[in-house]
C-alpha cells in the first residue's frame, strides 16, 4: 500500500505542470504583445511591441504602426482559444506567458508576432525570437517596412 502511495505521489509531481496556465476564448487585445484573458493581463514572453499610439515612418509618411500591430494580433487570435503557460510575473503582477492558439501544441503567438514584423524580440528575456526578428527585418515586414523607434525607447519618452 505504501508503495502505491509513493508511486501515485511521484506521478503527481511528474505530470503536474511547474508553472500556472491560463486558457480562454477571445481575449481583449491591448497591443501586439499583451492582452487580457479571463480578467488576467498577459504579456507575451520574449516579445516587445509598439503601443497602439506609436507611429512609424515609411515612404516619407507617418503611419500608425502600433495600431496595425495590435490589429494583426487580434486578427490572428480571432475566435480561437488561447492557452498561456506562465513564465513569470513582472513587477506590476502581469503574467508573462508563452501563448498558443487552440491549446498546447497549437500555433505559438509569441514567435508569430515577431516573425510577422509586428514586434521585436526581447533578448534579455529570451533569445528564442531573435532569428524571427532578423527574418522580418530582412523581408521588410510589419514595422520593418520603414523607420521606427524601438518600443522600449518610445515608452521611455
Amino acid at each position: 500500500m505504501r508503495g502505491l502511495l509513493l508511486v501515485a505521489l511521484l506521478l503527481a509531481v511528474l505530470v503536474t505542470p511547474s508553472s500556472a496556465e491560463i486558457a480562454g476564448k477571445r481575449p481583449h487585445v491591448i497591443d501586439a504583445a499583451s492582452f487580457e484573458l479571463l480578467g488576467v493581463r498577459v504579456r507575451l514572453f520574449g516579445v516587445s511591441a509598439p503601443r497602439p499610439s506609436e507611429t512609424c515612418f515609411a515612404a516619407g509618411q507617418r503611419w500608425n504602426c502600433g495600431q496595425a500591430a495590435r490589429w494583426a494580433l487580434a486578427e490572428r487570435i480571432g475566435l480561437n482559444w488561447v492557452v498561456c503557460e506562465e513564465r513569470g510575473r513582472d513587477a506590476s503582477g502581469v503574467l508573462i506567458g508563452l501563448c498558443a492558439l487552440g491549446g498546447r501544441g497549437g500555433p505559438e503567438l509569441n514567435g508569430w508576432i515577431v516573425a510577422r514584423g509586428w514586434a521585436l524580440a526581447r533578448p534579455g528575456e529570451s533569445a528564442a525570437y531573435s532569428a524571427d526578428e532578423a527574418a522580418a527585418q530582412q523581408a521588410g515586414r510589419g514595422i520593418w517596412t520603414g523607420g521606427f523607434e524601438p518600443p522600449p525607447a518610445w515608452r521611455d519618452q
